[in-house]
């Protein structure tokens, strides 16, 4: 394992590797390097009406809905040990995946000023109806921009240890559950300002009793986009927390793109301070074909908690972003063609743990609404490290860590809209 040290550690070296982070029990192919899943082409009525901007078509009244599904299926068999660690006969688990999710969303422009989006979807087998996004946007003379409801908002650079993604930290007993945010963006010419309260106090559930003000966090941060390089920085407090505050600089150098970043927390009672710091890199080659991720974090900070949303296979989850030194490394390579294929690695490494987690796979494209997906994660080193617990692991069954699997997934997808 020494070796395996020592070549990871070289490949930092001349790269000048990155950092971030993102639960390994969250993953999903599509998200798997940051790569965009494929876009399904939306089916619209055609019409020869003259072209409109981009600002007149969002200032336009009337209402577009949106129906769109997904549908997954796959098996994942997997071993309780790895296979060339195994004296015994392979015990298998084998875990079988089948979803449809199907939405509705309107998207309806009231006036010059006003939009509202409501979105709704439907599962199966779960057989549950579900509230999704749920905001209204409203502009004050293109200078001060408002959003409220339910959606998504994230912070930081998010390459693969969202740390800087603030709106993600919780305290450790807090209730989660879907998030509210009412925030504000000021733009400033080269930069902007953003000032938002959020909740995780889940409104819709009326058991959960009154709101109280632990339940709300406040933040607010500032952009400056500069020809040299681009700037994130701000702060954020939620009771029963530590104040944070976070630094994102991102720049291109030698047709490479690298970042930085780096977080503080301050604790009132006892009065102390901890952080953590990153470094990465993105380098494209081969015309865009072959790109290269990595980065290098060291996380100081202690009894920090990480809210992980809900993902198509997997309900959310609060885990605890642990102290120590990660290291990263992602791989992807897209062959082009007809079925456009892609090839893709990915390393989490924890070295004074010797532990690290690895999955090759491949996904491609037969047919426009079809993809399909091949992984193989694997969980290497010390049983006693990082990454084989269970908080840690890529797959857990009955208590046990399942190391080694082999994950095959069909997704069917597609939508269609209509304007009014």
């Amino acid at each position: 394992m020494k070796r395996l040290l020592f070549t990871y550690l070289c490949i930092l070296f001349f790269a000048v590797l990155p950092a971030q982070e993102q639960s390994t029990l969250d993953w999903n192919i599509d998200d798997l390097f940051n790569e965009p899943a494929q876009k399904t082409p939306v089916e619209e009525p055609k019409n020869n009406e003259p072209e409109v901007t981009v600002n007149e078509l969002m200032r336009q009244k009337g209402i577009t809905f949106n129906a769109s599904y997904e549908f997954v299926v796959g098996v994942a068999p997997g071993l309780y040990e790895l296979p060339w660690d195994s004296t015994e006969n392979l015990d298998i688990h084998v875990e079988r995946y089948i979803k449809l999710k199907s939405s509705l969303t309107a998207d309806a422009q009231i006036d010059d000023s006003l939009r509202v989006i409501t979105s709704f979807y439907f599962t199966i087998p779960d057989f549950n109806i579900n509230l999704g996004d749920f905001f209204f946007d409203y502009n004050i003379n293109d200078k001060v921009f408002f959003r409220g409801g339910k959606y998504s908002n994230s912070w930081g650079l998010n390459s693969n240890f969202s740390f800087t993604n603030l709106l993600s930290r919780v305290p450790s007993d807090a209730y989660c559950g879907d998030s509210y945010i009412f925030k504000a963006d000021i733009p400033t010419g080269i930069g902007g300002f953003q000032f938002l309260t959020l909740t995780r106090y889940n409104l819709m559930d009326s058991d959960l009793g009154p709101l109280k003000l632990k339940d709300f966090a406040f933040g607010g941060k500032y952009n400056l986009a500069l020809k040299w390089a681009d700037f994130d920085t701000g702060v954020y407090y939620q009771e029963g927390m530590p104040l944070r505050a976070f630094l994102s600089i991102k720049t291109t150098l030698w047709k490479t793109e690298f970042y930085s970043e780096g977080l503080i927390a301050i604790n009132d009672v006892p009065l102390d301070a901890s952080g953590a710091v990153s470094f990465g890199f993105t380098k494209e080659l081969f015309n865009n074909k072959f790109i290269i991720n990595g980065e290098v974090l060291y996380n100081a900070e202690k009894d920090s908690y990480i809210y992980n949303p809900e993902t198509f296979i997997k309900d959310a989850t609060v885990t605890l972003f642990k102290e120590q030194l990660h290291l990263a490394l992602n791989l992807s390579y897209k062959f082009g063609g007809k079925i456009n294929p892609i090839f893709f690695t990915q390393m989490r490494y924890a070295p004074f743990e010797n532990s690290m987690q690895l999955t090759p796979g491949f996904r491609f494209t037969p047919l426009s609404h079809l993809e399909v997906y091949l992984a193989v994660p694997m969980t290497l080193g010390s049983k006693d490290g990082y990454y084989y617990n269970s908080e840690n692991a890529y797959a857990t069954y009955d208590g046990k860590t399942i190391p080694f699997s082999v994950v095959l997934f069909v997704k069917l997808t597609g939508n269609m809209q209509f304007k009014y």
